[in-house]
């Protein structure tokens, strides 16, 4: 990420948060639009499945975690594609890994060691912080967590917000609460998880995402992925509009990452060109990219086996 110049953050703008009003209609109309339309041609799928793949952060955040799946991980994090269908596309020299590779604050040596055992120390190591999932410790622990886990080798922390501070409208409690992770993160970058199929109302997703951009994040991102709902068409719609809006305001870019449910070609094309269309090519990028997943990989392996031999991939 370190192409695109941070956002530092602005002082907190309430009567700018208190203004915005979503036309639920018309966003969910738009959702509908983007979502059904095929804007990435057949012959470019492969390209940009590939894309997506540099755009993957690749997730393990379950209680049995150990080193050796931690490990595992970070070897497919490496190399996240068969080198028979790299050679076979012609991208040898592009060197293609994953995003990033994200696990709990207990596991960052662990990915950072094996990332390091094959040479994959470019990729970067995503620490979930601040009380993942539910966001409901005390403020001090969640600092003390976020800096564990950077001096631990994270150089990119994913926090969560105080649900509650959105649903009651204490929006400086969120900027400020905001603010104090992007100083605990030093270096490494932030991106602010808002949980938004607990936020109630789209009018509220966007006026977080305005908050958690004017403290300092540099991403945004939907969901933790263990909500009943996560990643959806019209959520992301209000949230990338949020950051169009925050880059005309103040000249700052800042990141968008879905995740939760996200597990087939089909629908990360169908993100990509929501981003293409919505904030340009530049977002279609790792720097201002992601998409939170672990079971996405897969699919696109056996997609681009599919382009490359024009049979699906044998069962292993």
């Amino acid at each position: 990420m370190s192409e695109i110049e941070r956002n530092p953050g602005i002082p907190l703008d309430i009567a700018w948060v208190e203004r915005v009003r979503v036309n639920l209609p018309a966003t969910q109309s738009r959702a509908a639009t983007l979502k059904a339309r095929r804007s990435i041609k057949k012959e470019w799928q492969a390209a940009w499945l590939l894309r997506i793949v540099t755009c993957i952060d690749l997730t393990t955040l379950d209680g049995d975690d150990t080193p050796s799946n931690v490990s595992r991980l970070c070897h497919k994090a490496n190399t996240p594609v068969r080198q028979d269908l790299i050679k076979a596309l012609g991208v040898e020299d592009k060197r293609i890994t994953v995003g990033a590779v994200c696990v709990y604050s207990s596991r960052v040596k662990d990915a950072v060691n094996a990332l390091r055992e094959v040479h994959g120390e470019r990729i970067p190591v995503a620490s979930v912080a601040a009380g993942f999932p539910a966001g409901q410790t005390p403020m001090e622990q969640r600092l003390q967590e976020i800096a564990q886990a950077v001096s631990f080798g994270a150089t990119e922390i994913d926090i969560v917000i105080t649900r509650t501070h959105v649903l009651t409208g204490e929006w400086k409690a969120l900027y400020d609460e905001v603010k104090a992770c992007r100083e605990a993160c030093g270096n490494a970058h932030l991106k602010t998880i808002l949980a938004t199929g607990q936020l109630g109302t789209l009018t509220n997703v966007y006026k977080a995402s305005l908050v958690c951009m004017m403290a300092g994040s540099d991403f945004i991102k939907t969901s933790t992925g263990k909500e009943t709902v996560n990643a959806t068409f019209p959520v992301a719609l209000v949230m990338v509009r949020a950051i169009r809006e925050y880059l005309r305001v103040t000249g700052y870019k800042v990141g968008f990452k879905p995740a939760g449910g996200i597990r087939t070609s089909k629908d990360a094309l169908s993100w990509m060109s929501l981003m293409k269309e919505e904030l340009g090519d530049e977002w279609t990028k790792p720097n201002l990219f992601r998409i939170g997943a672990s079971a996405l990989l897969g699919d696109i392996e056996r997609q681009l086996y599919h382009h490359v031999h024009g049979r699906d991939m044998p069962e292993s």
